[in-house]
């Protein structure tokens, strides 16, 4: 497979050719300076740049790393695309993830989003709705004897996963996505362990859409997070609570949708859909992905790229 077949098709990266060259822009001067850090950080017997020369340069680098985030291709079969040996294509991803991972979401060309203060911030400047939710990735089982094998096992879906928090704007598009946490780690937990109560309490005035596993966020926030309303007949409920229930329930999760398209684009990306790596690198994965479909959503409501 060559390398402008690749970039040719979307639908092999998932990404438009115009995206693509940004990438290698962006990314290509950074990852050369990292790499000759690294071989000016230790003694050496020869001089840097001798020996034999790379035959995988950064564009294939950058694009078997797309093709490994979006359809799962496994190393064996990219080193057999590119014509090198299966740990280069691994030393390769390893390079280029973090990378992907440290550039943030972008929301305009030139503006990225790289924490959770930034999109707080982002959203009160231009009053709009964030809206956020919890989603799980299954990863492999933790190997017997490990202390804290117990705490990757979701308590939904009975499965060993990590969970991170996503959020979008209105319209669906991703803002950011959390580091991961373990399986087990409740929704409100993680919103309060990444600092969100605090932001938005000490923050711009920002309303955030969540489902029912934030409610109690609503009240330390100043009604800032607003989450499904309470139930508070769960018998012999007058038919007039009924219809008003269901009336508000419907509009909160008539808003609340475009958050599950969000995340619905995240799994598309097969690394997403169950993670086979190692779990240490599976934040650098969530990030790396929502910094590539943050890009390419960002240049398709471009009207210029769009012509």
């Amino acid at each position: 497979m060559t390398r402008a077949a690749i970039v040719s098709s979307r639908r092999i990266t998932g990404l438009s050719a115009d995206v693509i060259a940004e990438l290698v822009a962006d990314l290509g001067p950074l990852w050369h300076e990292r790499h000759q850090a690294k071989l000016a950080s230790r003694l050496r017997q020869r001089g840097v740049g001798a020996g034999a020369k790379h035959r995988l340069v950064f564009v294939d680098r950058l694009l078997a790393t797309l093709v490994h985030l979006r359809h799962g291709v496994t190393h064996d079969v990219l080193a057999c695309w590119f014509g090198v040996d299966r740990s280069t294509i691994t030393r390769a991803i390893g390079e280029v993830r973090p990378l992907l991972a440290e550039r943030g979401c972008t929301i305009s060309p030139g503006v990225r989003l790289r924490t959770l203060a930034e999109v707080v911030d982002h959203l009160g400047a231009g009053e709009q709705t964030g809206i956020i939710d919890g989603t799980e990735i299954r990863v492999r089982r933790p190997a017997a004897g490990r202390k804290d094998r117990d705490t990757f096992i979701s308590g939904k879906n009975k499965q060993n996963a990590v969970k991170t928090m996503v959020v979008t704007d209105s319209e669906g598009r991703v803002l950011w996505c959390s580091p991961t946490e373990p399986g087990s780690c409740a929704d409100i937990t993680h919103a309060r362990q990444l600092g969100l109560v605090k932001l938005l309490a000490d923050g711009p005035v920002v309303e955030i859409l969540a489902d029912a596993g934030y409610q109690g966020l609503g009240a330390q926030t100043g009604g800032r997070v607003v989450t499904p309303p309470h139930r508070k007949f769960k018998k012999n409920a007058p038919d007039w609570y009924e219809e008003m229930y269901e009336r508000q329930r419907k509009a909160h999760s008539s808003r609340r949708i475009r958050v599950e398209h969000g995340i619905a684009h995240l799994k598309n990306w097969r690394a997403l859909a169950r993670h086979l790596g190692s779990r240490e690198h599976i934040s650098d994965t969530v990030q790396a992905v929502a910094s590539l479909l943050s890009h390419q959503q960002t240049a398709d409501l471009n009207p210029r790229r769009q012509r």
